[in-house]
């Protein structure tokens, strides 16, 4: 792997007593944000990277923690001395968003109001909400604007939510596996893993903290579905084909074949450490994610809000069909409709919707090159 790691990290936590009112009309009295950042802030605090996360994922970027030497950050790979996201050049924020279940208030933390986690009271939240927080959250570091927004799928929304938001604040873009709305397909899937969640005996109307137990099926079966949607066939025909587990049928439904093995470990293990009503919000933040909303559905006059002078970084991934190519042309098409500047890559990767989480010299060399002609 070139570069380096991060080494040893430490988490940080920023108590927000501002109220925020989110996009659903509720007003959140105070919040808190769990945060990891890497690297030194410049003088000018001009060198400052926002990384926004996915579905699934929170600040943890890189790195590990001194007590938990094998939990790598969920994007170690490309974070640090000497990687794309160089350390000893840029500072690197990562944040978990409001809802998540990873520090930040969300579901599992206590509602101030009642004494009890929120639960299904918290409310649902949006990427709109999620880009105010971020900002409040750079206003604290005295950051005006950051160098780049990036992230990729949920991510890569909200680095593009912060182009129309706060134009000013934003001068460079990174847009991976991404795209200007869900299709209708993609809400679907997102709505039968909620289905799954919300008839799990366990889940009690979201408030199975006081019953001390977890929706751990329906969020299991939540998780084996989304895998499949990450990854791409080919990938899971070379991995797993059609091998047995023990050579012969066995006529039950147990598991037989190697891929059915390999979902239920991925649900199994996913449901051992995330919070189902979390899971919930951030599905609901991806269907309600559509900036040309307010604009009749015209989408090349969204981007107009984007500054002339913010340069845009775009990529998308052969065998991604969850977020295909053609919706990250769209952004392309639309960026061009309205003169800005956008570099657009469409990268030969086996891993499906997963590649923008992958280690490979070709994506990490792309990015390398557009953050380097970064001017700080």
């Amino acid at each position: 792997m070139p570069g380096q790691s991060v080494g040893v990290v430490q988490a940080q936590h920023f108590h927000f007593a501002q109220p925020l009112t989110l996009r659903s009309g509720t007003t959140l009295p105070a919040y808190d944000l769990a945060v990891e950042t890497y690297g030194s802030l410049n003088a000018a605090k001009s060198n400052a990277i926002l990384v926004c996360h996915a579905l699934s994922g929170h600040h943890h970027l890189a790195g590990h923690y001194a007590d938990q030497p094998d939990n790598l950050g969920w994007w170690d790979n490309i974070v640090g001395p000497g990687r794309p996201l160089d350390t000893d050049r840029y500072f690197i924020v990562g944040v978990n968003n409001l809802g998540g279940c990873h520090g930040s208030t969300g579901p599992t933390t206590l509602n101030p109001a009642t004494g009890k986690p929120w639960g299904a009271d918290f409310p649902i939240v949006a990427v709109s909400d999620w880009v105010e927080t971020q900002a409040r959250l750079a206003d604290l570091f005295g950051i005006d604007a950051w160098a780049a927004v990036m992230g990729g799928s949920l991510g890569g929304m909200q680095a593009l939510r912060w182009t129309i938001s706060h134009p000013q604040r934003v001068r460079n873009a990174l847009i991976i596996a991404s795209a200007p709305k869900l299709t209708a397909q993609n809400i679907a899937f997102n709505d039968v893993a909620r289905q799954a969640i919300l008839t799990d005996p366990e889940f009690h109307g979201g408030h199975y903290y006081e019953y001390g137990v977890r929706p751990v099926r329906g969020l299991k079966l939540a998780r084996m579905l989304g895998h499949i949607t990450y990854l791409s066939d080919d990938q899971m025909g070379e991995k797993f084909g059609r091998e047995l587990r023990h050579d012969r049928f066995t006529f039950n439904y147990d598991v037989q074949f190697e891929v059915e093995s390999y979902l239920r470990y991925q649900g199994d293990k996913f449901a051992g450490y995330f919070d189902a009503n979390t899971y919930l919000l951030m599905t609901k933040a991806l269907d309600y994610f559509d900036p040309a909303r307010l604009d009749n559905g015209n989408f090349v006059q969204a981007m107009a809000r984007a500054h002339p002078q913010t340069n845009f970084f775009v990529a998308s991934f052969s065998t991604d069909w969850r977020f295909s190519p053609a919706r990250s042309r769209e952004i392309v098409a639309a960026l061009l409709a309205n003169g800005r500047q956008v570099s657009y890559a469409e990268i030969d990767l086996n891993f499906g919707h997963d590649s923008f989480l992958m280690e490979d010299a070709y994506y990490h060399a792309l990015v390398d090159a557009f953050l380097r002609n970064i001017t700080l």
